[in-house]
């Protein structure tokens, strides 16, 4: 589907180590014109794979139930439950899909226990965003094509594909599992990976009724304790949490690949988008990421946030995460 030059033909990226007081690579504005113009015509380019394999109903089911859940919860607002929304956001968002999911799973960034591996792998599947299995292969094979053919999600096919539609084709069971075998074989010998897999939906419903349970039992001095209550926090806690954590996730497939600054020179069209950084919990600085991929610290520069980095930190003075992948450890890593 991509019509771009195929990966050998680039040049490998240059990796030095940044200088934070240097300038910016420029971006080219040819370029940037050129992204807004795909941007314009993704909507038709998007409907291709349609075309040929049809939609998966469920998936695409998944993500307009979620959509529903979060238009009515702002017929439901309360307090309580927009401070669960926000704690909640940062707890499957940050520690679950940044930390978990790509961070630890997927690059190896750091190591921690088995049994904080699976809260992590846990908290990710409750973002919404499928198993850590399904999405560990894919983000990996993301990265061994980077804008490039065979990209599952990149923005030369399209902006709305890169940001959502990737994942609504039909492709069939055997090219899932194709997949999975192939970017994540280490992912399906955990055994606790595969059952969280089978266990995603059972998990949001189990969340779901805690919800409920919380604002329906909670103390009526907090706005709690109703029915109306229970609902609020349903709909605030699950669907507009969960809104916010897939499309700020989804930005840094679309966005960070069309616009941005870059501070190194890689063979994608990677780069840094401050406020994709700030809301998506480090995972903004994209075009440090794709030159250092398996680094645990994605903000270079001293003013790129990295609140995910912040957290892997702590964890290692406490003792919950060792061997943390720093910038003067890629050559032994070979990112």
């Amino acid at each position: 589907m991509s019509t771009v030059t195929s990966k050998g033909s680039h040049r490998r990226a240059k990796r030095e180590p940044v200088d934070p007081n240097a300038p910016v690579v420029e971006v080219n504005e040819t370029a940037s014109n050129a992204a807004l113009l795909k941007m314009v015509s993704s909507y038709v380019r998007a409907r291709r794979p349609f075309k040929e394999f049809g939609f998966n109903w469920p998936i695409v089911s998944w993500i307009g139930m979620v959509h529903v859940m979060a238009v009515a919860a702002l017929f439901f607002f309360s307090w309580p439950a927009f401070i669960t929304c926000v704690l909640l956001a940062f707890i499957t968002g940050s520690f679950g899909v940044c930390m978990g999911y790509h961070r630890l799973l997927t690059h190896k960034s750091f190591q921690t226990y088995r049994p904080v591996r699976w809260l992590l792998a846990f908290l990710g599947g409750l973002s919404g965003e499928g198993s850590a299995l399904t999405w560990v292969a894919n983000h990996r094979k993301h990265h061994a094509f980077s804008d490039h053919e065979g990209d599952p999600h990149s923005p030369t096919d399209g902006a709305w594909w890169s940001h959502a539609f990737w994942f609504m084709p039909n492709f069939g069971r055997q090219w899932h599992a194709e997949i999975l075998n192939r970017y994540a074989p280490d992912m399906m010998k955990d055994k606790v990976m595969v059952a969280l897999h089978y266990l995603f939906l059972p998990s949001h419903l189990a969340c779901a009724i805690g919800l409920y349970v919380m604002g329906y039992f909670g103390p009526e001095s907090w706005g709690l304790g109703s029915n109306w209550a229970g609902w609020s926090m349903v709909f605030w806690g699950l669907g507009m949490r969960m809104v916010y954590v897939l499309h700020v996730t989804w930005f840094v497939n679309s966005a960070t690949h069309l616009w941005g600054y870059r501070n190194y020179e890689t063979t994608d069209n990677s780069r840094n988008l401050w406020w994709v950084g700030i809301l998506a919990f480090g995972e903004g600085w994209h075009n440090n990421h794709h030159a250092y991929q398996r680094v645990a610290r994605q903000g270079h520069r001293w003013w790129e946030v990295d609140v995910t980095y912040w957290c892997i930190w702590m964890m290692e003075k406490v003792g919950l995460a060792w061997d943390v992948v720093r910038v003067r450890d890629i050559p032994k890593a070979r990112a």
